[in-house]
């Protein structure tokens, strides 16, 4: 049985998550350590606002906030109750690890990603746009899920995430699939196992979700690309490297079209992942 201490996610080996190995993944030794704790709020005060700076970073929940130490390499959950391991995984961890990843020099995506040919496509959604329920219809179907909600890269390689996507009732009770968990963050979530992947793929372009009659996709042109990719950056300030955007722009992105049909999925998934494998 793997450990914690020997696998991780988001780019990082990480500890303080025994119990919840089975959502990591083998990391490389080249990955940096990341240590996850959890400690009481009692005595402390919660921040007014979320900060980030050089080496330290505070980053604000429903109910707790997150501290940062990046020299200690940490990452301290304040909330009232200690939750699972599996839950700081997913999706506690999430928004810490978009932080350490850009002190480590890397780029975090509000995005998934899918494995198609030799390497990942990020999927790109706004809120309710269908992405996890996507990724699970192809998870389900043959097609390797690299990251359901957080995908990291340095420079042109995609970083595995945890290995479950966390799907809405009406999505789970539709693709027949997903573990009830109850509240977990800010919403009720149905939580579907994914299998295992190699930690480091290459990236090798995005694909934009949109709603439409039919399904379609679309290849974005020049600029429409960097416009496509900005707003689903994590953090919202800019990068240490612009140029390193730039490069990232500088891959395919796709506009991909369906209707909001469930019986249309599976044509409209056939579709897309025929031109992915490409």
């Amino acid at each position: 049985m793997r450990t914690s201490s020997e696998a991780g996610c988001y780019g990082f080996r990480v500890s303080g998550l025994a119990g919840a190995a089975d959502l990591l993944v083998d990391a490389p030794p080249t990955w940096p350590r990341l240590e996850v704790r959890h400690a009481s709020p009692a005595g402390s005060t919660r921040p007014a606002l979320e900060s980030i700076g050089p080496d330290a970073a505070q980053v604000l929940l429903e109910r707790g906030w997150i501290e940062l130490d990046r020299r200690a390499a940490s990452v301290t959950f304040r909330l009232a109750a200690p939750p699972p391991p599996t839950d700081l995984v997913h999706p506690y961890l999430a928004p810490a690890a978009a932080v350490a990843a850009r002190w480590a020099g890397r780029d975090g995506f509000h995005a998934g990603a899918v494995l198609a040919g030799d390497g990942a496509w990020a999927v790109l959604a706004e809120k309710g746009g269908g992405k996890s329920s996507l990724l699970a219809w192809l998870a389900m179907h043959g097609h390797p899920v690299l990251t359901d909600d957080l995908l990291v890269t340095d420079g042109g390689t995609a970083l595995a995430g945890p290995r479950c996507v966390d799907l809405r009732g009406d999505a789970a009770e539709r693709l027949g699939t997903g573990e009830a968990l109850g509240v977990v963050g800010q919403r009720e979530r149905w939580r579907m196992a994914l299998g295992p992947v190699r930690a480091e793929v290459p990236l090798r372009g995005f694909v934009t979700l949109a709603w439409g009659d039919a399904p379609a996709l679309e290849p974005l042109r020049g600029a429409e690309r960097l416009l496509a990719i900005l707003p689903a950056r994590t953090l919202r300030i800019a990068p240490d490297e612009p140029e390193a955007m730039l490069a990232l722009s500088s891959l395919p992105v796709l506009r991909f079209s369906r209707p909001r049909d469930w019986d249309a999925l599976p044509a409209a998934a056939a579709l897309l992942m025929d031109r992915l494998a490409a």
